[in-house]
């Protein structure tokens, strides 16, 4: 009867790892092994630690222990999503390429409210600073439109705007940097992709650190 049980279990276990497995498929098969060899070590130590132990049978955890371990996991399909949100978080940090950045950060904005908003800065710190730098490109091509122009806009009001050479000249405008533009949006533009990439992975670390996932 101890074999049955004990069997019972282990089958039990190696469904929920079948399951989380088939969620894994984008992962590098060796990272899967280790992944469920992680997780099979994590189940047995977690039981083991919370019976007595005269609770063991043949020094093997009782099956309500094991039920416990894995319903403190979670369903396999959540765990998995968990590792392939830490997975691509991981290569944003690692890399910290823009593109790695904001594709993780779209992953994690769609799980968590913090995630939206520290997405939501990213793209709007991307925006800026790609457009610095684009209007820098667009004055060698467009020397008397392209720049950062003072508008008036009536009342004595004016606006600010960025242009890259399309259309004619603002009625009115005036150019403020001039050929400055050039160098100003390279290194205004480059100090701002820079520092959004900084304070994103910054996010992304602090976030993985939150993340629970069992680790050697």
């Amino acid at each position: 009867m101890t074999i049955t049980a004990n069997a019972q279990q282990q089958q039990k276990i190696d469904a929920y790892l079948d399951r989380l497995r088939r969620r894994l498929r984008g992962f590098d098969p060796s990272a899967v092994t280790e992944i469920v060899k992680e997780l099979r070590s994590h189940i047995l130590d977690k039981a083991a630690q919370s019976v007595n132990v005269t609770g063991y049978t043949n020094r093997e955890p009782m099956p309500a222990a094991i039920d416990a371990a894995l319903a403190a996991l979670g369903s396999p399909e959540e765990l998995a999503d968990q590792y392939v949100t830490d997975n691509l978080l991981a290569r944003a940090e690692f890399s910290r390429s823009p593109l790695w950045v904001l594709r993780s950060l779209f992953r994690w904005g769609s799980l968590s409210a913090v995630g939206f908003f520290v997405l939501l800065g990213s793209l709007v710190g991307y925006f800026f600073g790609v457009v610095f730098m684009l209007v820098a490109v667009a004055k060698l091509f467009h020397p008397q439109t392209a720049g950062w122009w003072k508008i008036p806009s009536g009342n004595g009001d004016f606006e600010l705007s960025f242009r890259l050479g399309f259309g004619s000249v603002p009625a009115g405008g005036r150019e403020i940097l001039g050929w400055w533009i050039i160098p100003i949006g390279w290194l205004c533009g480059g100090a701002l992709v820079m520092l959004t990439t900084y304070v994103a992975v910054w996010f992304v670390r602090q976030y993985r650190q939150t993340l629970m996932l069992p680790r050697r």
